[in-house]
C-alpha cells in the first residue's frame, strides 16, 4: 500500500500555510524540532516528518496522523527551528483540518485530556491538578491506572485536595466564551467527545 498524494500535491501545503500563517516550504528537514520534542518518543511520526508529509501533499497520512494530537503545543520545536517556522501552529491547523474532514484522533484520550484540562482552566483560573486527574479518569475509565503515584505527591504537597482560585475567574470564563464564539464563526469544529 503506497501513499496517496492529493491531485495538486501544493494544494495541502498551501491550506496549512492558510489556516496557520505559517508556510511548510520554510523547513527543511533539519529535524532539530523532533530533537527537542517531548513527544516525539510517543509518535508515530516525527515531527518533522509531518511537515514533510504536508511538503509533499500526502493529506490523508498527515491528518491521520497520531502526531499532530500528540503535540503539546510546547513550542520547543518552534523555539529551535532556525528557519524560525511555527510547527506548534501548523500542528493546531492540522488538527482543526481533521476535525473538519471528520477524522477521530487514533489516541481517543488525547481529547479527553484536553476537554479536563480546558474545564479547569475555565472554573479555576488556573489549573487544578486533582480535579484534571479526577476528570481525565472518569472520562476515560482508566480510574486505577498509576494510582500508586499519587501518595508520594500528596505527601509532597504536588497535589492539594483545594482548587486554589485566582482574582478574575469571571474573566477568564469570558475568554472561553469569545474563542468558542470565534471558533464557531469560522467554521472550526468541536473535538469529539
Amino acid at each position: 500500500m503506497g501513499v496517496r498524494l492529493d491531485q495538486d500535491p501544493r494544494a495541502f501545503a498551501r491550506e496549512v500555510e492558510h489556516r496557520s500563517g505559517e508556510d511548510p516550504a520554510r523547513c527543511y528537514q533539519c529535524g532539530k524540532c523532533s530533537a527537542g520534542c517531548p513527544m516525539e518518543d510517543y509518535m508515530d511520526v516525527p515531527p518533522h516528518r509531518v511537515i514533510r508529509m504536508v511538503q509533499l501533499g500526502c493529506r490523508s497520512e498527515a491528518l491521520s496522523s497520531g502526531a499532530i494530537w500528540l503535540c503539546a503545543s510546547c513550542f520547543a520545536c518552534t523555539t529551535r527551528c532556525p528557519q524560525e517556522f511555527d510547527l506548534a501552529r501548523a500542528m493546531d491547523a492540522m488538527r482543526q483540518m481533521a476535525l473538519a474532514e471528520g477524522r477521530k484522533p487514533p489516541e481517543g484520550k488525547v481529547i479527553a485530556f484536553h476537554r479536563a484540562f480546558l474545564r479547569q482552566i475555565r472554573t479555576h483560573g488556573r489549573l487544578f491538578e486533582l480535579g484534571l486527574i479526577g476528570e481525565y479518569k472518569l472520562r476515560t475509565g482508566a480510574l486505577f491506572q498509576d494510582l500508586e503515584v499519587a501518595p508520594p505527591m500528596l505527601r509532597r504537597g504536588k497535589l492539594k485536595f483545594f482548587p486554589k482560585r485566582i482574582q478574575g475567574t469571571d474573566e477568564v470564563s469570558r475568554i472561553f466564551e469569545r474563542a468558542e464564539a470565534a471558533a464557531a464563526a469560522a467554521g472550526i469544529p468541536r473535538a469529539p467527545g
